[in-house]
């Protein structure tokens, strides 16, 4: 039961519909892992410790640098060369108190995904890499954990929620990963901090919508943003039956996932 304070500090929330009192609650007992603190992160994590989620993982091994600054506006200045999870821990903490705060400050591995992962409601994934993609939606196909995957470099952006045998995951929508030569980060490329910031908001409000149930909305829907345009467009993904991941005939395996090496190969 909600008590007197937690109904004013979630007031505005409680009142609409798809929240309520036993939202609210649903909300407090819930648990999300945020894959990266970098812009996406870092502002999913503002909104989902404001919103009252119960616990939040937080798993990154980099500091602070200047350059962060210009996108991931969870960090100040006074935070430069604090480790990430650190830094970020004191703020949502600040935020947020009566919230939990689990920090893992390491790099996402197939030795330490499955173990991380299958704590966890709902995986918020922030990464800005490949490999590190593929193995959250193998570790979570494999734990049957809904993932809410977002990008953004220049002007483009896109944000996905994948629910493991209810829909696509990440491998039906990109069955090959794009050679590497092909790939510019966001320090080669560039990248706009408020669409940064957008997509790391969508994320959050994405794993919300399922921690409360509204889930029909978010079951293969690709949204797709152009910054230069101002335009935003859905796009209907469909699960592939010949999925190694998560097809009929899946290549994924508990017993030899901690023996992948991800930065060698994605391919199943």
């Amino acid at each position: 039961m909600l008590s007197s304070e937690q109904i004013e500090r979630y007031s505005r929330q409680i009142l609409l519909a798809e929240v309520g009192p036993l939202g609210q609650e649903r909300l407090l007992a819930s648990t999300v892992l945020l894959i990266g603190l970098g812009a996406l992160g870092s502002s999913a994590a503002l909104y989902l410790a404001a919103a009252g989620v119960g616990t939040l993982g937080l798993i990154d091994p980099d500091r602070v640098s200047l350059p962060d600054l210009q996108r991931q506006t969870i960090y100040t200045s006074s935070d430069l060369e604090r480790p990430k999870v650190e830094a970020a821990r004191a703020r949502l903490s600040q935020l947020n108190p009566e919230i939990q705060i689990e920090s893992y400050r390491q790099r996402l591995t197939a030795q330490n995904a499955l173990r991380t992962l299958r704590d966890y409601d709902v995986v918020v994934d922030g990464s800005d890499n490949f490999p590190t993609r593929y193995l959250v939606n193998d570790a979570c196909v494999l734990l049957k954990r809904p993932f809410v995957h977002g990008s953004a470099v220049r002007l483009d952006g896109q944000v996905m929620t994948f629910l493991p045998r209810e829909g696509p995951c990440y491998r039906c929508l990109y069955p090959v990963p794009p050679p590497p030569e092909t790939i510019a980060d966001c320090a080669e490329a560039g990248i706009w901090g408020p669409l940064a910031g957008l997509i790391g908001t969508l994320q959050a409000s994405h794993a919300l919508m399922f921690l409360l149930g509204q889930t029909e909305r978010l079951r293969g829907r690709l949204l797709l943003i152009d910054e230069r345009t101002l335009e935003f467009n859905a796009i209907e993904v469909r699960r592939h039956p010949a999925c190694p991941a998560c097809g009929e005939h899946s290549q994924l395996r508990t017993d030899n996932f901690a023996q992948r090496d991800y930065r060698v190969s994605c391919e199943l």
